[in-house]
């Protein structure tokens, strides 16, 4: 397999709909993650094994980044059409997606931070593969 590059986002358009987010890439096409998102405070730390997706929109939730991390399927070319970034991490590495919006390996699973009084919007964190689908939404603790 090829090696796979670190690829910058693009703001691409986003709708928050009945049971789910549409997400609009600038290549004309559009994906539905299937919802609604289960909020959950502080890090999320996500399934093991999954292909993982990192969303943050702006407060009105009508655009945003979307960033693949440790994506190894994609080529480059077609994540820059649609505006897609993607990060590489290695074992036990952390990198910032987005100001306020951390990632780090876990074993065989991803976990995502937000300090959400940095993050001018929404965070979504989507966790997929053959067999199953999580949404979830990183939200500000109840304290």
């Amino acid at each position: 397999m090829s090696a796979r590059n670190d690829v910058a986002p693009s703001t691409i358009g986003v709708d928050l709909v009945d049971g789910g987010i549409v997400v609009q890439y600038l290549d004309g096409r559009e994906v539905f993650y299937h919802g609604p998102p289960k909020p959950v405070e502080g890090p999320l730390t996500t399934p093991p094994g999954k292909e993982v997706h990192v969303l943050v929109t702006d407060p009105d939730g009508v655009e945003g980044v979307m960033t693949y991390v440790n994506d190894r399927n994609t080529h480059d070319d077609i994540l820059e059409s649609t505006g897609v970034g993607r990060v590489m991490l290695d074992r036990d590495d952390e990198e910032e997606l987005f100001p306020g919006v951390r990632v780090a390996t876990e074993a065989y699973s991803i976990r995502v931070d937000a300090d959400l009084s940095v993050v001018d919007g929404r965070v979504f964190v989507f966790a997929e593969d053959e067999m199953s689908e999580h949404a979830y939404e990183l939200v500000e603790s109840a304290d």
